[in-house]
């Protein structure tokens, strides 16, 4: 099985059709489905919160796959450069649109060049949260965005590092709730959060 990294890659990744949008109905619906788990994964493990359409994504290309077709039976000299498995920019945009879709992903501009991508929903990380306050005793405590984000407490859990677009998200859910309260300081650097749970 190839990997990635320590992300082991699923098998469809060195077929070739898989790169390739599938004109039948039913096997474009069984790659799109395989492609949304396999990024959902793969940015969950990896920690990826922003795909750029435009920018170098590993899972976007497998330099395995050689895909030069009829173009082997040329001359050498004739043949072009190597052409790798590469998903088109259609490719990248149909698969990540239908992760928009369920929810699962965001396009962060009209352009459609920028998806935030959800593998947990924000309500899910609002449920992280809550867990995460409870579990180490910060009830009616205050903390700001950026010690949830990178401080000592959230070391090792799914909170360390999250996306800030996507934690502010969900302490609103909480907020709302009556959970917490946002409260703004001097720079975003240091909002604050006030726990009441």
């Amino acid at each position: 099985m190839q990997k990635l990294g320590d992300f082991k890659l699923p098998h469809f990744f060195n077929y070739p059709p898989y790169f390739t949008l599938q004109p039948v109905r039913d096997t474009r619906e069984k790659q799109v489905q395989l492609w949304k788990d396999l990024i959902l994964d793969y940015c969950r493990t990896q920690k990826i919160f922003v795909i750029g359409l435009e920018e170098d994504f590993a899972l976007f290309s497998n330099p395995v796959i050689e895909r030069r077709g009829l173009l082997t039976k040329l001359p050498p000299l004739c043949r072009p450069p190597k052409i790798y498995g590469s998903l088109s920019h259609e490719a990248r945009e149909a698969f990540l649109s239908a992760l928009v879709s369920e929810g699962r992903a965001e396009w962060l501009d009209k352009g459609h060049r920028k998806c935030l991508i959800l593998w947990h929903r924000v309500q899910d990380w609002a449920d992280i949260i809550f867990r995460f306050v409870k579990d180490n005793g910060l009830e009616d405590s205050v903390m700001t965005v950026e010690e949830i984000r990178s401080g000592i407490e959230s070391r090792g859990t799914e909170l360390h590092g999250i996306d800030r677009t996507i934690l502010m998200r969900a302490l609103r859910v909480l907020e709302q709730k009556g959970k917490l309260a946002i409260f703004k300081g001097t720079s975003a650097d240091d909002e604050g959060v006030k726990f009441s749970m």
